[in-house]
Formats: C-alpha cells, structure tokens, sequence
C-alpha cells in the first residue's frame, strides 16, 4: 500500500471512530450524515414560530435559570449577574458603575450595597447613613417604590416574559454553537426586532438572546439547575424603616 493510500485509509478511520463516538454520546456530529438537524431535539427542523412557542414553552417549565448580560431600558444600562426561580433570587446589578446585591426569598427582599450605592441614592445628607448600611442586607419594605423597581430583577416570570419577545416577522438564521451547545438562531425583523439562540440539545431552552434595538444581550444557563437561598445573618442585616434613601 503506497503511503497516499495508507495515509487516506487513516482518516476514513478517523471519521468513522469520530461518527461512532457521537452516536454513542450526545448526538450525531453534523458531518457524518450531513444534516445538521441528526441526533438534536428537532426543533431547528420547524418553523420560526413554532420554535419560539417550544422555547418559551420549555422557559417556563423550568424550576431555575441563570441570568447574565446586559439590558438597557430606559436609556440606562443595568448588567445583571442572577440567579432565579420561583422561591426567590439572588445575584447582582450594576448600572452607573454602581454595583448592588439583590436577594429575594419569598416576598421578602434585601438590597445589599456599598456606602458608594447609598451616598448616589440618598445624596450628600446621607453621609451618616451610608456609613452604616455599606456591606449590609437593607430590608427593603413591600411598601417603598424601591421593592417594585428592584423586585423585577428577581422575577424569574416577569423577567423571562420581558425579555423572550422577539418583534416583527420571525425566521430561522442557521445552525450555531453557544458554549459548547448546537443551536438554531431565530430571528425577528431580520435581526433588527432581536435574535434568539435556542439549544438544539436536550430540552429546547433559549441560550442566548439579543435585544431589538442593541437594548442588551443576555446569556441563559443552569436551566433547572437548583440553589440555595439563605436569610442573612442578623449582625449583616439593617432595617432601615419604611423608606429607603433610594426612593
């Protein structure tokens, strides 16, 4: 056997261990058969739409989801880092280059901030206040128009309703990869109403969206993967009374 010949032989092997490892583990890799769809789920095989309706289908369905990227509404751009599910969430935003914690178990919610956050919130007559609420869990009153400004942003619903929305006329735009997952993109307004990559493996969740607009791009991940919630202790937590400077 010339070395061209023995050379050629090395590499038909080479795909056939390659196509057999894929079978036997996640999926079928798409150059063994040629079509980009073998060994997924299936959905990049349907419409725009009806990949939109299983995607949103399946974010509902789970109990947990990690949250992280950019949204700018309102002008103003907050990047979230959080953790969500229905009990409750935890994670971080900051906007202004101002950072916060946020933690929410039940209806109860804490706002835990550095003396820079509570000196932008409460202004130069704050000072004395700051001081004493940097580093520490700030019950945040049910009452006070900061639980409904900061309480979206651990709404896992709220959150997911907002943000899976596509606008104008939906198309698919191709296979793709998010961290190692295949995808199917769907588009709205030929990209300009927002994109959305939706995992091809598994259940059919959204892995990566970006915003109509440029208003922000966010990453899903751990989809139904759970995580605690603990209460603070009582020496890291200040009730600050029925109204917080940020108000």
């Amino acid at each position: 056997m010339t070395a061209i010949a023995q050379g050629r032989t090395r590499r038909i092997t080479l795909l056939a261990a390659m196509c057999a490892l894929a079978l036997a583990g996640t999926g079928v890799l798409a150059g063994c058969s040629g079509d980009p769809d073998a060994g997924t789920n299936g959905v990049g095989r349907l419409p725009a739409a009806k990949i939109q309706a299983k995607t949103r289908a399946a974010a509902a369905s789970a109990d947990s989801v990690h949250l992280l990227g950019n949204v700018v509404t309102n002008g103003r751009t907050y990047k979230l880092d959080m953790r969500l599910k229905s009990e409750g969430a935890t994670g971080s935003v900051t906007s202004g280059g101002v950072a916060f914690g946020l933690l929410r178990i039940g209806e109860q919610l804490y706002l835990k901030a550095g003396a820079k956050f509570w000196k932008h919130a409460g202004g130069a007559t704050d000072k004395v206040s700051a001081g004493k609420l940097d580093g520490k869990y700030v019950k945040v009153p049910r009452r006070d128009p900061a639980y409904k400004k900061f309480s979206g942003f651990t709404d896992m619903d709220v959150l997911l309703e907002g943000l899976l929305t596509l606008h104008g006329s939906l198309a698919t735009d191709g296979h793709h990869e998010q961290s190692g997952t295949r995808t199917i993109r769907i588009t709205g307004g030929k990209g300009s109403g927002g994109t959305l990559d939706v995992s091809l493996q598994g259940k059919p969740y959204p892995l990566r969206l970006q915003r109509a607009g440029g208003a922000g791009t966010i990453a899903f991940s751990s989809w139904g993967e759970d995580f605690a919630l603990n209460e603070p202790e009582k020496n890291e937590t200040v009730d600050y009374g029925k109204q917080l400077p940020t108000s």
